[in-house]
């Protein structure tokens, strides 16, 4: 078991000395026992829910039980906190002292043009005032923006990410399980019947990503509901597709994908600001458009500006034969794409690579301000933004790239913040220096500028493989590092795209690659951005485990708090094994599994610009049986509270949940507390293990809370958990109520007809034995749906709000 004391997790963030040295210090598990469970209770104002999976929260405080919808049962604490039997329902089950309702969910006709319809799986949410920032005190600033938790707001715009499409919403959505041919599909819900891969499916899917604007307000029953506004609008994949009607090439025509009147182009573009808009949209301009872009697409995460705009992550842009709707991710030296993809929307609609993969500014409050993709913030997959804006300081943005192998970066603006209301901030953005982090195992780390003329000197796959390499004598994928691909380096014929370095070819290929500038690979600053992935290995930046989430820490800005959400290897690259837990190391049932981990980067510089800094790791992934581990795995967004008090969320793989595979068949899975590494290869594929199989034990992604003051400070308390195969997403607090999204419920799986599904699972005891557990659980989910009634209804993802029954005061806890 893990010995970190609930003491040295309040100050891992930064809370007050008398809250430390109130809790109580015991080397227990994390978040474990030694406040009275009376007291806590009575602190903590709600009863947990409780999980299918031990934690030690549960020896110590009531837990409700739940029995279905809106119903269940108090458990009172016990020591022992196995449950040999557990049911999933499909519905988000919250504290008995809430309720949960629908703002808006996917399809809903909320828009002035009554073809237009809310996008699919809603991921990031942004709370805008509709009297701006007049409403909000200065106490009230965070690093990821604004929130507005114990203010009373009552009438505001809500930005919401869209950020991908899969099955239900078609049988041909991309990677759907062949096996659910002839399953239902949600699109004719909406009058939607499209039987072939053509244009309008392909548009049709793009539409359905971005992100949607909707005015909210809160009625006399406190909860929000969309209300009319002329401003309501879609930002779209194909927003501006008029534009090509510019182009002299054989895309010229392609200015619609059907006969709807939200389906025929329109002039909505966005544009690019910064050094690649300049280096190449403008100087190279492959498409003939310059720096006008056709929409924003894949929209994962992102953050709030204390000026009221939203900035939006581009995040899985890259295209392949399976996942087709995307564009070309590969760049040649001069930062345009390779090629079309066949087969893709990028080809279809004649959308080059290089314009996607951005940081992305809106203005919910203003139509008429041109959103647009800032690439000083670079070109990766980005997961979200955190920002410090300080008046009389240069802005400072830190941002994750969430792949397998992905950095962790920030941007430091030229110029300086005069108020970090101004809306002019926005140009901050446009000129700066972006830096990758390298952390070394000493606790240590440096930020790396991305400029064309560092030297080149990246970090060995040997090096990076090193701690698994001794653990198991050999490295998951021979710890890869992908490297840009050029002509005559390390015997290659041809630029563009990667070429992977690993265990087993480094040490006649890496040479090629050490000692130079990032100009012998690159021909201009701009080139160096759209292709910042490959650039930061080139550099020497540290390849990391998934950074999905990044948050200031309210209470110390030159503090920022990193999800780092899994550890196992990838065909993208291969985390670095000397700061992250990769694989599990050890046949023993109790030892550490990839789980993901937190962090804290804490600045040496007291305006964040400095290039030096120190890290901390808690390896909280895994169950709280593990050696480490702390009861929950994948932890993604977090969130902070008015009190400060952590919140996040779990993004376990929807491939996993409760120990059941995908498509109709829903093959159990084996989970084997014995497996050693990343991946076992059986002697049959009936046999094959992967260590992240382990995360089946935890059943649904869930919501958690932290309190940092009290009674029950560092506890780690379940507040919520979500429908099958779902993603909760996007906390936002506003006055009582907590926003945040169910991002796709049922993915992957039928909705109709519902079926049970039943197995034994073997999972850990706090003690760190095994025990096993009888689940039963919803094949798919028709949520929301089934609360209307529909009980064979589709899946459709939505953003809900969670308040306090008969709550009258304007904070949520």
């Amino acid at each position: 078991m893990s010995r970190i004391t609930r003491r040295q997790l309040l100050v891992f963030f930064g809370a007050g000395v008398g809250a430390a040295a109130f809790s109580p210090v015991l080397e227990n598990k994390l978040f474990g026992a030694g406040s009275n469970a009376a007291q806590a209770a009575e602190a903590l104002s709600f009863t947990p829910v409780r999980l299918p999976h031990p934690l030690p929260i549960y020896q110590q405080l009531p837990s409700y039980l739940p029995a279905g919808s809106e119903k269940g049962q108090v458990l009172q604490p016990s020591t022992d906190a196995r449950l040999t039997k557990y049911t999933v329902y499909d519905d988000v089950i919250v504290p008995p002292e809430y309720e949960r309702y629908v703002i808006v969910g996917w399809g809903d006709r909320v828009f002035p043009n009554p073809d237009d319809y809310f996008g699919y799986n809603c991921d990031y949410t942004g709370f805008v005032p509709i009297n701006g920032t007049k409403v909000r005190g200065k106490e009230n600033d965070i690093g990821n923006g604004i929130h507005y938790d114990g203010i009373a707001v009552k009438d505001g715009y809500l930005w919401v990410n869209h950020e991908y499409v899969s099955y239900p919403i078609s049988l041909l959505a991309p990677e759907t399980p062949e096996d659910l041919a002839g399953f239902s599909e949600s699109f004719p819900y909406l009058g939607i019947n499209i039987s072939e891969k053509n244009r309008t499916l392909l548009g049709e899917f793009l539409y359905n990503m971005g992100g949607s604007i909707v005015r909210i307000r809160q009625g006399d029953d406190r909860r929000y509901s969309v209300v009319k506004d002329p401003k309501n609008r879609r930002i779209h994949t194909l927003s501006g597709l008029g534009i090509n009607s510019d182009r002299t090439d054989a895309y010229k025509e392609v200015t619609s994908w059907g006969e709807k009147s939200y389906q025929k182009g329109d002039l909505n573009y966005l544009i690019g600001t910064g050094t690649a808009a300049k280096d190449v949209f403008e100087a190279i301009n492959t498409d003939g458009l310059g720096s006008k872009i056709i929409g924003t697409g894949h929209n994962c995460s992102g953050g709030t500006t204390p000026w009221g705009t939203i900035v939006s992550a581009e995040e899985n842009f890259q295209a392949s034969e399976a996942f087709f709707v995307g564009v070309t991710e590969a760049v040649l030296p001069n930062g345009t794409q390779t090629e079309y993809t066949e087969g893709t929307t990028g080809a279809e609609f004649g959308m080059v690579g290089e314009k996607y993969g951005w940081m992305v500014e809106i203005d919910p409050a203003d139509p008429k301000w041109r959103s647009r993709k800032h690439t000083a913030l670079g070109r990766f997959r980005h997961e979200n933004i955190t920002m410090v804006a300080e008046s009389g300081k240069k802005l400072v943005a830190y941002m994750g790239d969430d792949r397998r192998g992905g950095h962790t970066y920030k941007f430091v603006s030229a110029g300086k913040v005069k108020s970090p209301e101004d809306k002019k901030n926005s140009e901050l953005f446009e000129t700066g220096t972006l830096y990758t982090a390298r952390y070394n195992p000493d606790g240590t780390g440096e930020w790396l500028p991305l400029e064309i003329g560092a030297s080149t000197n990246p970090i060995s796959p040997s090096t990076l493989g090193s701690v698994e390499i001794q653990a198991l004598g050999e490295a998951t994928r021979d710890a890869l590092l992908p490297l840009p691909r050029r002509n005559g380096i390390a015997a290659q014929t041809k630029d563009g795209g990667k070429y992977n370095i690993t265990t087993e070819n480094e040490a006649t290929a890496l040479k090629d690659y050490q000692g130079k500038k990032l100009s012998d690979f690159y021909t201009s600053q701009g080139a160096v951005l759209v292709d910042a992935f490959l650039a930061a290995n080139l550099i020497g930046g540290t390849p990391t485990a998934r950074p999905e989430d990044l948050e200031i820490n309210p209470r110390n800005s030159r503090e920022v708090f990193i999800a780092y959400t899994d550890g196992a290897p990838g065909s993208d690259g291969y985390p670095d094994s000397r700061i992250f837990v990769v694989s599990k190391y050890s046949k023993d049932v109790n030892a550490g599994q990839p789980s993901g981990e937190l962090f804290k980067i804490t600045e040496n510089s007291s305006d964040n610009t400095g290039l030096t800094f120190r890290w901390e790791r808690l390896a909280k992934g895994g169950e709280a049986g593990a050696e480490p581990g702390d009861g929950f795995a994948n932890v993604d967004n977090l969130a902070f509270d008015s009190q400060n008090n952590v919140w996040g969320v779990t993004d376990m793989s929807t491939g996993s949940h409760n120990g059941f595979g995908e498509g109709a068949a829903a093959k159990p899975l084996n989970i084997d507390h014995t497996v050693v590494g990343a991946v076992v290869e059986g002697a049959s594929s009936d046999l094959n293990i992967q260590t992240s199989d382990l995360i089946g034990v935890f059943g649904n992604n869930w919501l958690f809370y932290i309190p940092l003051d009290g009674e029950n400070a560092g506890q780690i308390v379940p507040f919520a958990y979500g429908p099958p195969r779902c993603e909760m997403t996007g906390p936002t607090f506003v006055s009582d109520t907590l926003i945040i999204c169910v991002q796709h419920p049922g993915e992957n799986v039928p909705f109709n007809p519902p079926q049970s599904l039943n197995r034994d699972i073997e999972m850990l005891n706090l003690d760190g034995t095994l025990f096993t557990q009888n689940r039963t659980v919803p094949r798919g989910s028709n949520w929301p749906s089934n609360l209307a009634g529909d009980l064979y209804g589709p899946p459709r993802p939505s953003v809900i709000g969670i308040r306090r029954k008969g709550g009258k005061g304007d904070r949520f806890v």
